[in-house]
């Protein structure tokens, strides 16, 4: 079976994939990274977190086979679902969890990130997020591809701020959806490794800077206002103020 943890840019994507990653470890399944060069997937998964891209036949295609040989793995995606996503799913060789944050506070994320990038020489996939309008329209697109995701039934949903605040709560609902033997001192030292708090205010870890409702300092009431009528709507079914 193939693990796809699915996540909106700067949501703690990257932190919920190694938690799935690390869970999913004490069951001994095969490393994805293992997976990525034995079966010559380089071309199609990153070789950080081993994310797959886009959902597309092709893509997922290359992922079953190591999934039919009996490897059971954990990868990573920003993409909306797709028909081949939903019918590996169906047939139970797919299995979704996606998470995602206010797309206010994850736009900014997405800018800062790119910018220090920039300033240190080495431009990365958020460094062409220059000016406000661009970062916008940017995350645009990943709240439509929540959308999509919302109107899915089968992944475990989560959202990046339940998990800073009621984090015992959602790794629980994780574990099971996961089907995972939670009293298993293997699972515990897991759950506790990646608690929120241990890497909070340390640069490389799971929650540096990410404070919620940041971009009500960092933008102005004219920015904000463009916010607000860009995700209005998507706004009140996450649950957020306007």
């Amino acid at each position: 079976m193939i693990v796809l943890s699915v996540g909106m840019p700067r949501a703690g994507s990257g932190w919920h994939y190694n938690v799935i990653h690390d869970l999913m470890a004490t069951t001994g399944c095969a490393d994805a990274r293992d997976i990525r060069e034995r079966f010559r997937l380089q071309k199609i998964l990153t070789e950080v977190n081993c994310n797959i891209g886009v959902l597309s036949a092709r893509r997922l295609a290359m992922v079953t086979v190591p999934a039919l040989a009996g490897n059971t793995f954990v990868i990573k995606a920003h993409a909306g679902p797709s028909s081949g996503s939903r019918l590996l799913e169906a047939v139970g060789l797919l299995r979704v969890t996606y998470i995602y944050r206010d797309p206010r506070d994850a736009m900014l994320s997405a800018f800062d990130f790119g910018q220090r990038a920039l300033d240190k020489g080495r431009p990365n996939a958020f460094s062409h997020l220059t000016d406000f309008q661009k970062t916008l329209d940017f995350m645009t697109e990943y709240v439509r591809i929540w959308e999509k995701w919302m109107a899915e039934k089968t992944p475990l949903i989560a959202r990046y701020e339940d998990l800073l605040l009621n984090y015992d709560a959602e790794v629980t609902r994780l574990v099971r959806f996961l089907k995972l033997d939670g009293s298993r001192p293997e699972v515990q030292a897991v759950i506790e490794k990646y608690r929120p708090e241990k890497g909070e205010g340390q640069q490389g870890l799971h929650f540096f800077k990410g404070k919620i409702g940041r971009f009500r300092q960092a933008y102005s009431e004219e920015e904000q206002n463009s916010m607000r009528e860009r995700f209005g709507a998507a706004l009140r079914s996450m649950g957020y103020d306007s």
